[in-house]
């Protein structure tokens, strides 16, 4: 790697940090990390496909800063994201001794980041933690912005915490031994920005932008800018979620109830794809509520539909149950408020908005009319 990384300031008032992104970055990863807390030991989170993939890279950087490190590795997919779980990182963590200066090495996805990161907010009633993002999604998303969760029975990221990373090493290499399908999920999130209130992004990506994400030319790193740099401005503006940024969560309130419904099953849905059948439906319910124009609406679904992501319920293997069901997985939504429903809709491409007071009658038959329906995307 020989140019400076792109750099995105996430601007918090007495905890700002960093978020680097190029090529071949984990190899500074120690000495990134040397700088930030000199003395200062490592317990890296990760998990199996991660760790045989790229874990030996990531020590060998640590081992040349001469930063004394151990592993503590876990299964890889969404069920990782547990009370179990977490107890065995929070042990882990215990046992290895590391002291309140220390830092823990989130080095996955978003299911390593959200855990790793509930573990630093808790253990030790708080450490600092360096977020490493090894997919698409959790490199313009979740790595960013401090979210921190596990799951309940009840829904998704039900549990957890807001605690920030103290730095953000996004290395798009890494993104180059993902599968074709999470590469995919990755890019709903990643043009979830431009529907919210970016168009030109929108437009940049739908022009063929997102052809070079998919093959890792400099558009990617680009793309990973972009994205970051838009999360980390609402990021600063609203850090815990009262007000806009609600907003990053366009898709999300239908996309958990999805994911819900196949009980985090991999195999059927995994997140950027319940993401996506979520911004679908976030546009086909605005277009119902004649609030966008039903060409915006078209346009959004062929886009996703070009990508190879999935934009119909029907698109579930398996099925995703009834109207009724998705509704109360939908009530458990965090955005909820004295039994509101809170969803993100949208007056056209980039124009999204929080709408409060949703009548839960109203999305109950809007559901049962798109499980009814066998029509095409739009």
């Amino acid at each position: 790697m020989s140019a400076e990384p792109l750099h995105v300031a996430v601007d918090l008032a007495g905890r700002p940090y960093d978020i680097l992104i190029a090529r071949g970055l984990i190899a500074q990863a120690g000495a990134r990390i040397a700088a930030l807390s000199p003395g200062a030991r490592v317990a890296i989170v990760t998990d199996e496909t991660v760790a045989g993939l790229h874990l030996g890279t990531l020590q060998s950087a640590l081992d040349a800063a001469a930063i004394a490190h151990s592993a503590i590795v876990m299964p890889a997919g969404e069920t990782t994201k547990s009370w179990a779980h977490l107890g065995r990182v929070v042990e882990a963590i215990l046992a290895a001794r590391l002291e309140r200066n220390d830092l823990i090495l989130a080095f996955g996805g978003g299911v390593i980041g959200d855990l790793a990161g509930f573990a630093a907010a808790i253990v030790r009633r708080g450490m600092r933690y360096v977020q490493i993002p090894t997919t698409l999604l959790a490199q313009v998303d979740s790595s960013v912005g401090g979210k921190t969760a596990v799951n309940s029975p009840h829904g998704k990221n039900l549990i957890g915490a807001f605690h920030q990373p103290a730095l953000v090493l996004a290395d798009t290499a890494l993104l180059d031994t993902l599968s074709e399908r999470e590469m995919r999920a990755g890019y709903a999130e990643t043009v979830k920005y431009g529907l919210i209130d970016q168009p030109d992004m929108y437009d940049w990506l739908e022009a063929g932008a997102w052809r070079g994400i998919f093959s890792g030319d400099e558009t990617r790193e680009t793309a990973v800018f972009k994205a970051c740099r838009s999360k980390a401005a609402v990021v600063a503006r609203d850090e815990l979620e009262t007000g806009d940024r609600a907003l990053l969560n366009l898709g999300h309130t239908f996309g958990h109830a999805l994911e819900q419904a196949v009980g985090y099953d991999p195999a059927r849905l995994i997140h950027g794809e319940g993401v996506s059948i979520g911004m679908a439906l976030a546009h086909r319910f605005s277009h119902r509520l004649g609030l966008i124009e039903r060409q915006d609406m078209v346009r959004i679904i062929r886009h996703l539909d070009a990508v190879g992501l999935p934009t119909r319920l029907q698109q579930v293997p398996g099925g995703v149950g009834d109207a009724a069901s998705l509704l109360t997985a939908i009530r458990q939504d965090k955005k909820v408020k004295r039994g509101a429903l809170t969803f993100i809709l949208t007056r056209g491409i980039g124009r999204s908005f929080i709408a409060n007071d949703i009548d839960p009658a109203a999305i109950e038959a809007f559901l049962a009319d798109e499980l009814a329906s066998e029509a095409s995307a739009a």
